[in-house]
């Protein structure tokens, strides 16, 4: 599917978009809030500046999307792949992030009040100056994560896994590929 017969299907008022392909699509500064995209391919999309607030993107493959100043307010994005997306400043003020994978993604400035983001693979981004107040970081991989500036206050850290100097669980995290199939 192409941007204008996506564009034109939402304005008509179509929300359900499960799993559609929009690979590598440019899709910035458009509105998609409440949409219905869980199990979409959306690797390589330019999300930049869209309106994402309330949807469903679990199981979503967005491996290296650009979703930066994206708003994601209120979005479900867990079992999500965002390996090594860019999400400087975006919105994601209670997001559902549970069991998401976020390796190597840039999380810089963003707003993660209230997220929950339990069990979600950090290892290796970078949450610098991100905020963090009240988010849900229950099993979290965090390991080499960068979190220099982050405002941590009232976070829920128990068991979250933070480097070589910080205990580890050894918990046994299983993850979402793209596809949305579980492996070990």
């Amino acid at each position: 599917m192409d941007k204008s017969m996506l564009l034109n299907r939402y304005a008509a008022g179509e929300r359900d978009f499960n799993g559609i392909s929009l690979h590598s699509l440019n899709l910035s500064d458009i509105d998609l809030s409440g949409a219905n995209l869980s199990g979409a391919d959306l690797s390589g999309a330019n999300l930049n500046r869209t309106n994402l607030s309330g949807c469903d993107l679990s199981r979503a493959n967005l491996t290296d999307a650009d979703l930066n100043n994206a708003n994601l307010s209120g979005a479900n994005l867990s079992e999500t792949n965002l390996i090594g997306a860019d999400l400087i400043h975006a919105n994601m003020e209670a997001i559902n992030l549970s069991r998401a994978d976020l390796r190597s993604a840039s999380l810089v400035l963003v707003n993660l009040a209230r997220a929950n983001m339990s069990e979600a693979e950090l290892s290796g981004t970078d949450l610098s100056g991100a905020n963090l107040f009240h988010a849900n970081l229950t099993a979290t991989n965090l390991y080499e994560a960068e979190i220099t500036g982050a405002d941590l206050t009232g976070a829920i850290i128990s068991e979250t896994e933070m480097s070589a100097e910080k205990s580890q669980t050894g918990l046994s995290h299983k993850w979402v590929t793209w596809a949305g199939q579980k492996t070990s």
